[in-house]
């Protein structure tokens, strides 16, 4: 006779705990209300829609940050109409992945300040240059600062409300 697992175990190590599923589900629909906030930009994609993948990052796992902060920038994305074309999101989607494993991995090694910082400068300034493309180093130069202001509203709502739900036991 075999005895039930422990609750909150895989039966099958290929499949994603329900429970992580529904924890993503809630921030991804929280990166698309933040999604909705916009900061004034020449490319209207800027919002606060990678809070929640930040967040998750921090609270959860490198998994949940980075489904949650791509699919909050592809709801960001799509609400505007995907103005750098379909192909230039998701690229930057894929950037705001790296960018939150960069960020928790930092956090959990010399503390969220470097964390913050590290995610600021990735997302703000190397990000930028993802607008070459588009426009040249103008173009770079023209959304650095929206993107570095962003990120930094981003960055401090995910730190913030990840040390008063720490502090208070919820995670």
């Amino acid at each position: 006779m075999t005895t039930p697992p422990e609750p909150g175990t895989d039966l099958n190590t290929r499949t994603i705990p329900v429970k992580r599923v529904a924890y993503m589900a809630v921030f991804i629909a929280l990166s698309g209300v933040g999604a909705m906030i916009k900061i004034p930009s020449p490319v209207g994609t800027i919002g606060l829609d990678s809070a929640p993948g930040y967040f998750c990052g921090l609270a959860f796992g490198y998994m949940e940050g980075i489904w949650v902060i791509f699919i909050g920038h592809l709801i960001t994305a799509g609400i505007v109409g995907f103005p750098l074309g379909i192909p230039l999101h998701l690229f930057i989607g894929l950037q705001l992945a790296a960018w939150v494993v960069a960020f928790r991995w930092i956090s959990q090694r010399l503390g969220p300040v470097a964390g913050s910082i590290a995610a600021i400068f990735l997302n703000g300034i190397i990000s930028a240059f993802s607008m070459i493309f588009i426009g040249g180093m103008g173009a770079v130069l023209g959304t650095m600062p929206f993107l570095i202001a962003g990120s930094l509203v981003n960055v401090i709502i995910a730190v913030i409300s990840h040390r008063i739900v720490h502090r208070g036991g919820l995670v």
